[in-house]
Parts: structure tokens; sequence; C-alpha cells
């Protein structure tokens, strides 16, 4: 048959026509096929938009309303002072015994979500989405920890954890050479061990800021950055693991670089480096530090104001004049419920508690164990000795 037959002719006719009809639908498919499969690559471009527009909303500048940090003292806990055990009750206590001009608070787990939903409802910063994300969080750590940052970006203050004993009064906490009205954050160091940076253990917590105990003027860009950084990060590892953020379970390290030290110290770089017109603030300043340093608003300490007798980072004790308050840890049970990587043979490593001997031994050990097959690896562990009473 001619191709310019009239038949023919018709017949491409048809075809072209059935052609576009369908072709939005097979297109359709496709883009949802090359979406589900490759989502990165096309919500990259959304998500770096909206990184973009957050970090522009960290720049602007200090939005306190006050020129000092409140006088304001806060504590978090299952209960209010008068159901206190006598440990907690003991360190808190010395709160408002060394600091009688201000005003104390301890926020329970029965009034916390009403204050969230007072301070970030309708009636505060209008933030339904942390409302709901603290209403949907299940895990009592990372509650804990969202709370005192939510805390003190609404009304700023000093914040304690119930197992931290006040050394010296609040009014220390600022050098007599420093402007009281420049110092917009007051923090302190509690791990300077960057020779372990390479660790893939303790690599990510060898650099930290303390965040038992610290203190801030209200609506400080930083807190907010921290608290959305801890948003989008349970999110994301909800998307990850496929469950509920209410029903996420978490580690050790995964509490620690989320909500914890780790996070905290990352988004006060982060906002260092955002106030220091853009150029990179690092762990190099803060390294062996011998006083404190104000750094674009924000006042550190040294490693012994905050974190004294933890036996590494050059710490101290707490006789020394510098120490100005003393963590019993007490209240830390929280990592028995997220639990350290612990090897089968030689347990956790953290147990050398930053002793480069100990932590060369330790991995030494490990990657021998590692050459050896499973036959061998049962019997040593059948010929352990037991572990001693708890």
């Amino acid at each position: 048959m001619p191709t310019h037959s009239p038949i023919a002719s018709h017949f491409r006719s048809r075809f072209t026509t059935q052609v576009r009809r369908v072709l939005p639908a097979y297109l359709l498919i496709i883009f949802l096929v090359l979406f589900f499969t490759n989502s990165y690559f096309f919500t990259a471009p959304v998500r770096a938009a909206h990184k973009y527009r957050r970090e522009r909303k960290y720049q602007h500048p200090i939005q306190a309303e006050l020129s000092v940090i409140p006088r304001k003292i806060w504590q978090t806990w299952k209960t209010g002072p008068l159901a206190f055990e006598q440990r907690d009750s003991d360190s808190a206590k010395t709160w408002p015994a060394k600091n009688p001009s201000y005003r104390y608070e301890v926020l329970t787990d029965d009034n916390a979500l009403a204050y969230v939903e007072w301070h970030y409802g309708e009636h505060g910063f209008n933030r339904p989405d942390i409302v709901a994300l603290y209403r949907e969080l299940g895990i009592t750590i990372i509650k804990a920890d969202l709370l005192r940052y939510l805390v003190m970006y609404a009304e700023g203050g000093v914040y304690a954890d119930i197992d931290v004993e006040c050394l010296r009064p609040v009014e220390r906490f600022i050098p007599e050479r420093y402007n009281e009205h420049k110092v917009d954050m007051i923090i302190g160091v509690e791990i300077d061990e960057p020779a372990f940076i390479d660790h893939p253990i303790l690599g990510p917590k060898c650099k930290s800021f303390c965040q038992w105990t610290f203190a801030a003027k209200p609506r400080l860009p930083v807190m907010m950055r921290l608290i959305e950084n801890i948003q989008e990060w349970l999110h994301d590892l909800s998307r990850e693991k496929g469950v509920p953020i209410a029903e996420l379970q978490l580690d050790f390290n995964e509490v620690i670089s989320g909500t914890g030290p780790s996070a905290f110290t990352k988004a006060v770089l982060e906002q260092m480096t955002a106030q220091n017109h853009g150029k990179e603030v690092t762990w190099d300043p803060f390294h062996n530090l011998a006083e404190s340093r104000l750094q674009n608003g924000i006042l550190v300490l040294n490693v012994e104001a905050f974190a004294a007798g933890q036996g590494h980072s050059d710490s101290g004790n707490h006789d020394s004049r510098g120490a100005l308050v003393k963590h019993h840890y007490h209240a830390s049970g929280w990592p028995s419920r997220h639990p350290r990587y612990s090897h089968a043979m030689y347990g956790e490593v953290e147990h050398c508690n930053w002793k480069p001997e100990c932590v060369a031994e330790w991995d030494k050990n490990v990657a021998e164990w590692d050459t050896l097959d499973k036959e061998e690896q049962e019997k040593r562990l059948a010929g352990r000795p037991p572990p001693p009473p708890a």
C-alpha cells in the first residue's frame, strides 16, 4: 500500500490522535516512577531553597527584648520541688540559695505541654508545627532536651539540669572584663578532645559545649536554629525508619547528635559563623581555652566552669575558683534506655574516659577480634570472666 494513499493517511491521523490522548497519562506515570525512585533528585532543590530561607532568617539581628540575660533560673523534672527526692532537692535548693534575687521555676511532666502550647500556640509565636512535634514526641530525653531549648527561646534566663549544683552565684558567670550588655548567651566547654576526631565512635562527641547548664537572652536566633534543626532531624529520621515520630527508637549516639551536646554545639558554631559575616567559626578558638572567649555575642567559658571533675579535657576540679557548677549525674539514667555501642568482648570504649592509651588498646583489640573466625570468637567469649557485680 502506497504511503500516500488515503487509507494510510487516515490510519496515521487516528494513530496520532490516540497518542495525543494517552501521552499525558504515560508522561504522568513516568514522572511518578522517576519521582519515587529518585525523590532526592526532585526534592533537593526544594530542600536547598528551604535551607537558604532558614539561614537568612537566622542571620537577622538578635531580637532580644532585654539588654541583659533575664534574672530567671529554669529547671525541668518529673515533679515539682515539693515532691523532689532528697538528692534532687539538695542540688535544686542551691540555685535559689546562691541567687536569692533570681526567679526560680521548675517545669514538670504535668505542666510542660501547657507551657509549650501557650508560648508556641496562637497566643504566642503561632508555631503549631512545634506544638504538634512536642505533643507527638514519646522519647523522654528528646522531649527534655527540646523543652529546655523552647523555654530558653521563649523567656531566656539560666537553665540547669535537676542534678546540677550551683557552686557560685550566677553573677560570677560573666567575668568582670566583659560588658554584660554585650553577652547574649553563656555556654561552657564540656569535651575538648579533638585528637579523637577520626575515631568512629568518639569522633562525633570529641568537641562539644555543655548543655546541662547555660544562659541566654530570649528569642536568640541560635535557639530557634537549634529547635528547627531538631524538628527537621526528627522528621527525616521518621521517614528513614518508616515509623511515626511517636514510635521512634534511638540509640545513644542518635540522641547525642540529634538533641544533645553534639546538636547543641553544631547549632552554636553555625550561628557564630552566621554572625561572623559568613566566615566559618570552628572549634579551634575553644581548644585548650584557658579563661573565656566572647565570640559574636556568645560567651564561651573554659571546661572547668560547667564541667569540672570529669577526668578528661583538662577539666580541673570542683574546689577551684573557676568551677561554677557541679554535675552529679544522678538524674542521667537515660543512656540505659538508649545504649551505647558495646563490643561483645571489650565493652564500651567510653569506659576509657578519653584516655589515649586505653582507647588505643580498645581499638587494637577490636581490630584483632575482626580477624578471628567465628569459632575462635565464641571460644574467647566463653572463657571471658563474668562481669563484676553492679
